[in-house]
């Protein structure tokens, strides 16, 4: 029995529950919400609004104008203390939710308690309503999730009127075939995972070198897996956050990196790297010992003197 295979074995368990929580993290309203991919403000596209339209009577014929004046004429001051308790309203009857964080397999959406929040906040605590249903290679697209918003309110407004730059989502639409990749990649992380698991238990049970070699070469395909996917991710979450938060920024609306699921990812990662060095150091281990076996048990020769 090889009882150091203990440690590889619950490296990969850490491994494998890691990889389904990346999976399913959000799947519903309550379950880990929070280890979102990234997560976009839009409660102060109010402000924009507001500010861009309070006091314009010469002409009231778009229908942010429009839209804006049936709010109430009290509401178009700009008072800094106005405009802030018009960003709630103006937000609310567009049909629109304060954030949308998007996941691996679906996106979820809130509102921030007690209110909009600034670009500058750090900690808003989030009230989730709900959340989409999950499916398989999701692909997260703000412009098609907002219009439906949009739409469902029953405004006549668009995210043309709203001046969504098309940036945005030609650069998040960049990266679409990344972020299924990764998907993939995590599907096969967690299997290999779950294999080197099982290979590891028998490893605990039988100390020959060929079990430490196998489990040394599943363990490394799971790292390379989970470390690929893991690169992919971060890379995708830099650059959507930065590409929504150059474009964005204009209308009010801003991006957020998902600081808490690339710690899990990078997690896994670094507990498949543990299980895939300890293997093949008891490769090693168990050669030389064959080895020095091998050396000891050589019969030895004796001379015998001639009289």
């Amino acid at each position: 029995m090889r009882l150091t295979a203990l440690i590889p074995i619950l490296c990969a368990i850490a491994s494998t529950i890691l990889g389904f929580l990346l999976l399913f993290a959000g799947h519903k309203k309550n379950f880990m919400e929070e280890y979102h991919v990234m997560t976009l403000n839009t409660s102060r596209i109010g402000y924009e609004l507001v500010d861009l339209n309070a006091g314009d009577d010469d002409d009231n014929s778009n229908p942010i104008s429009e839209f804006i004046d049936n709010i109430g004429d009290d509401l178009q001051d700009q008072a800094s203390d106005l405009i802030n308790n018009a960003v709630g309203s103006i937000a609310e009857q567009l049909g629109l939710q304060d954030w949308y964080s998007a996941h691996l397999m679906d996106y979820c959406y809130g509102s921030y308690l007690p209110g909009p929040i600034g670009n500058d906040t750090t900690n808003p605590k989030k009230h989730v309503e709900d959340c989409s249903d999950r499916r398989a290679m999701y692909h997260f697209n703000p412009t098609e999730i907002l219009q439906q918003s949009l739409d469902d309110s029953g405004v006549p407004i668009t995210l043309e009127d709203l001046r969504w730059p098309d940036a945005i989502q030609n650069g998040l639409d960049g990266l679409r075939i990344a972020g299924r990749a990764a998907f993939v990649l995590y599907c096969i992380g967690i299997g290999l995972s779950i294999l080197t698991l099982i290979t590891s238990v028998l490893g605990l049970l039988f100390s020959g070198r060929a079990t430490a070699l196998l489990n040394a070469a599943l363990a490394l395909l799971a790292f390379l897996a989970f470390g690929i996917a893991s690169g992919i991710v971060t890379a995708v979450v830099v650059k959507g956050s930065n590409i929504i938060n150059k474009y964005g920024d204009d209308i009010g609306i801003e991006a957020k990196r998902g600081n808490k699921f690339l710690g899990l990812t990078w997690g896994a990662t670094a507990a498949m790297l543990i299980c895939c060095v300890w293997w093949m150091v008891e490769t090693c281990i168990g050669h030389r010992k064959r080895r020095e076996r091998t050396y000891t048990e050589k019969p030895r020769t004796t001379h015998v003197e001639r009289a």
